[in-house]
């Protein structure tokens, strides 16, 4: 079998009102999609993720720099063919947006492996779980949004049957923080984990302060409080507070996780398959993670590709604990997949049993919002 084509898209939606973190403002949800096509007939998807640049430029990467490196070559060869895009593209690479455009090949290679031998992901990568609980990630900041519709908001997730929700923190005072966070927990109640997700805004000092005015509310992890290059930040207020630090989204490779590891920065992992380096790379790095007694949960917010391929990192690795299950408005979500994407009554994701990925893009959806 030989790679003959890989493709990028990007698709776009546009969000009739934006949503906000601590730090961005998102007026629009988009992915970039990667198709590679074999001369047997076979053919894998994946997603690279964009996140803080212009989507177009790892559309790019992708068509104009990465495939050279493999059409012709044998899709099996994973590993090598990691290696390959990894050590020609490492004198403007290592991190950001050419690790994450190798992410949505490497995604692609294993679903068609998989496919290939007629498997589910997760069980070509070792089937560790056939189902993994999900948590509702959302909880932004919007206009009109105060602390009732918040708290109806999160109730409404709870009700559907997930039974931990994330909202954002760090846009407004920490006072009102304090509220949203309150206001959260009294419309949940005691028995629904409650996760909160910084966007790296704080410094050391101010997470901690952070922290210890949210511990009466039981909060379940403190994610990425403090800038993503900041390690020693990063410890001083893992040790120093209650609850789980998580971070590690807008870490690259297993390099970027060896050093949170051993700066003991984090207490809980969160590599994204399509920004990390991939299946390949969030595997070595939820290895590595286990061997310190640290869980591992990816982080994913994008569209349903980068959900079920996280999905099936997650069930691969014994040291998982969650699936992030984006709530929010967004189409590429909802519609991608011709079977979307749902939690069972127990609040858990199951596992597509169909090879590879186990799911199929809605042409029809693709045409709709792609824009490349």
């Amino acid at each position: 079998m030989k790679i003959k084509k890989v493709e990028a898209m990007v698709l776009t939606c546009q969000l009739e009102k934006p949503i906000m973190d601590a730090t961005y403002t998102l007026p629009h949800r988009s992915a970039v999609l990667v198709r590679i096509d074999t001369d047997e007939g076979i053919s894998g998807i994946g997603e690279a993720a964009y996140f803080g640049g212009p989507p177009m430029i790892t559309k790019m990467i992708i068509e104009k720099e990465l495939a050279d490196y493999l059409v012709g070559e044998d899709p099996m060869n994973i590993e090598r063919l990691w290696e390959k895009m990894y050590q020609r593209s490492i004198k403007h690479g290592r991190k950001g947006a050419i690790i994450a455009s190798m992410s949505g090949i490497d995604i692609a290679l294993w679903d068609i492996k998989a496919r290939s031998v007629n498997m589910p992901l997760y069980r070509l990568l070792g089937g560790c779980y056939e189902k993994i609980r999900a948590y509702a990630s959302a909880g932004f900041y919007a206009e009109g949004k105060g602390l009732k519709e918040l708290a109806n908001e999160m109730a409404s997730y709870v009700k559907e049957g997930f039974t931990a929700v994330k909202i954002k923190i760090g846009r407004v005072s920490q006072a009102e923080d304090v509220a949203r966070i309150k206001a959260v927990r009294e419309a949940i109640g005691p028995n629904i984990d409650l996760l909160v997700d910084g966007n790296n805004v704080y410094n050391a000092y101010e997470a901690i302060k952070m922290a210890r005015k949210m511990e009466e509310y039981d909060v379940f992890w403190f994610e990425e409080p403090v800038p993503a290059e900041d390690l020693e930040g990063s410890a001083k207020v893992a040790a120093a507070i209650d609850m789980p630090l998580a971070a590690g989204e807008n870490e690259f490779t297993r390099y970027g996780f060896r050093d949170l590891i051993l700066h003991q920065a984090i207490d809980i992992a969160q590599p994204d398959a399509t920004w990390c380096g991939g299946i390949t790379e969030a595997r070595k790095i939820a290895a590595m993670a286990s061997a310190w007694n640290i869980p591992c949960v990816p982080h994913s917010f994008s569209s349903a590709v980068a959900l079920v391929s996280n999905l099936h990192f997650s069930a691969s690795i014994p040291n998982s604990m969650f699936q992030e299950f984006d709530r929010n408005y967004n189409p590429l979500r909802e519609e991608l997949l011709t079977e979307p994407v749902k939690i069972n009554k127990d609040g858990d994701i199951d596992l597509p049993q169909k090879p590879g990925l186990g799911v199929e893009l809605s042409e029809s959806v693709v045409k709709k919002y792609r824009v490349d």
